[in-house]
């Protein structure tokens, strides 16, 4: 048996696997060639400290045990071309691992798609980015992969199951991700290497006899005695199937109107909205790190934060370090903000949405749309930046202590959002109450982040997509929805998730479920 061993070493030693070995075999009171392999379990980073440390979980192999490279493959896909049919519509992360779990059950999935293929998606993405052109359908938001493709690919999860998490990451590791993820503590794939891994996802779906059809919008699910029987397409096209898993994403706001249209019930869900605040990558490196330069040895720091302003939670949410802030509306006359980072985190700057918890209560002013009242305070806010900044995709923008003490900035420097800012008041975008929220909680966090409240921070507004503002309500041990027999509400957009790892989860869980009612 391998001797397990948790260690703290220095960055560098955290680097050089000679040095490690040389150390460890210190450690362990024995000579550096009576260690065939040490295998890192788990790292981490603690900045507690001035001295900055790697945690380092280990399996030592000394030469008398047998050690062999644990290889990660794919599971053994079976042909499913004259399966059973389950419809999954959405092919982000939820929609596609309960593709492939529905594969390995040996049923036929045809997902479908609004969007375009994730090479299809680029000309989308440079459209809204260099013309202020947006694709209703194929954009950040939309598309093979989802939201996680082009907006950072973190596998960041709060699920508790660890067992299912592994079995996510080591499928990704098996479609061409780095090994290095099943490692590190906060694991990132990046918005450049994403795509690949997607496009790999698919071929295997295809392959095995389930179909994926792009530009396939549904506009209605057809519904018999309370029970699906299908979807139609913006084309006309019907599409028959008693099970459906509905994996759209946070931002399909139409499937939300449609379902709400059809009487099928849902209803409104608290969700978070804020700012995406800029910082120079240096400084939250030396405040992070407590020092000057961080060296070679160490990445570019993330950070996380989280205070109680005025009995709300204010925090930071999907933190890119060495990052950029995207563009992400999925309709004319609206501007959304996220960031993403490529898989070296190298960019200059450091980004993360800064957002405040919402109550069904801030949602009273738009209680006539009902359960959709959420989504038309996040939309009104939307609609309002995309006129205060000029009617194009420019975000509007304010200096952080500027936005602190009310004052419009004088200028705003160029900062990575590419299609551009304009100089505005943010406390003219928001409702008074989330404004006051926000100018008492950057105060709170300089307090906490020594030099994080800065002018050479730049607020861009909104960061509105955190999470759905619907919830599609399903029985907790059949996933069914509620009212409607052979729905599956799933991933984000059901209200289930909050981000890849989780989303892929239950997708996965979905299909397990559809797979027991067949057997």
């Amino acid at each position: 048996m391998p001797r397990e061993l948790l260690i703290q070493v220095s960055p560098e030693m955290a680097n050089n696997e000679e040095m490690l070995y040389q150390y460890v075999s210190k450690l362990v009171h024995t000579s550096r060639k009576d260690i065939q392999k040490i295998v890192v379990l788990k790292r981490s980073i603690d900045a507690r400290q001035k001295a900055i440390k790697f945690n380092l979980k280990l399996n030592i192999f000394f030469n008398d045990e047998v050690f062999s490279e644990e290889k990660i493959e794919l599971p053994n896909y079976p042909n499913v071309t004259s399966k059973q049919e389950v419809i999954v519509v959405g092919a982000g992360p939820a929609g596609l691992f309960a593709a492939l779990q529905l594969i390995e059950l040996g049923l036929k999935p045809i997902v479908l798609e609004r969007g375009k293929d994730v090479r299809g998606r680029r000309r989308d993405l440079k459209a809204i980015n260099v013309d202020g052109i947006v694709n209703a359908d194929s954009n950040y938001c939309f598309g093979e992969g989802g939201a996680g493709t082009y907006s950072d690919g973190k596998l960041y999860t709060r699920s508790k199951k660890r067992g299912d998490v592994d079995r996510i990451l080591k499928l990704l590791v098996a479609f061409g991700a780095t090994p290095e993820i099943l490692v590190e503590a906060h694991p990132h794939i990046g918005t450049n290497k994403l795509p690949k891994i997607i496009e790999d996802i698919r071929d295997k779906i295809i392959e095995c006899g389930g179909q994926v059809l792009f530009e396939t919008r549904v506009t209605d699910i057809l519904v018999k005695n309370n029970e699906v029987d299908g979807i139609v397409t913006q084309n006309g096209e019907t599409i028959h199937a008693k099970k459906i898993i509905l994996a759209t994403g946070h931002s399909a706001r139409d499937i939300f109107e449609l379902l709400h249209k059809k009487d099928i019930f849902i209803e409104a869900k608290p969700f978070a909205l804020g700012v995406r605040a800029e910082h120079p990558q240096s400084l939250i490196d030396s405040i992070q790190y407590s020092c000057d330069f961080r060296g070679e040895f160490l990445p570019p720091s993330p950070y996380s934060i989280v205070k109680q302003v005025n009995g709300r939670g204010m925090y930071s949410f999907c933190m890119c370090p060495g990052g950029v802030i995207a563009p992400c509306a999925t309709a004319e006359g609206e501007v959304v903000t996220n960031g993403w980072s490529p898989s070296k985190r190298d960019q200059a700057t450091a980004n993360s949405g800064i957002v405040v918890e919402l109550r069904l209560e801030d949602f009273k002013p738009f209680e006539k749309f009902g359960p959709l009242a959420g989504m038309e305070f996040q939309k009104q806010i939307e609609q309002k930046a995309w006129q205060l900044a000029g009617k194009t995709q420019k975000v509007p923008a304010q200096r952080m202590i500027d936005f602190t003490q009310s004052k419009v900035s004088k200028d705003i420097p160029k900062t990575s959002y590419v299609p551009g800012t304009t100089s505005i008041e943010l406390g003219e975008v928001f409702p008074s109450f989330l404004t006051q929220t926000m100018r008492e909680g950057f105060a709170a966090f300089g307090k906490s982040m020594r030099g994080y409240l800065t002018n050479d921070a730049i607020l861009h507004a909104p960061e509105s997509r955190t999470s759905s503002p619907v919830r599609i309500p399903r029985d907790n041990f059949t996933l069914e929805h509620v009212q409607i027999k052979g729905l599956y509400p799933c991933g984000e957009g059901a209200g289930y998730a909050g981000g890849i790892i989780s989303a892929a989860i239950d997708g996965e869980k979905c299909a397990l479920k559809i797979a027991e009612t067949l057997s």
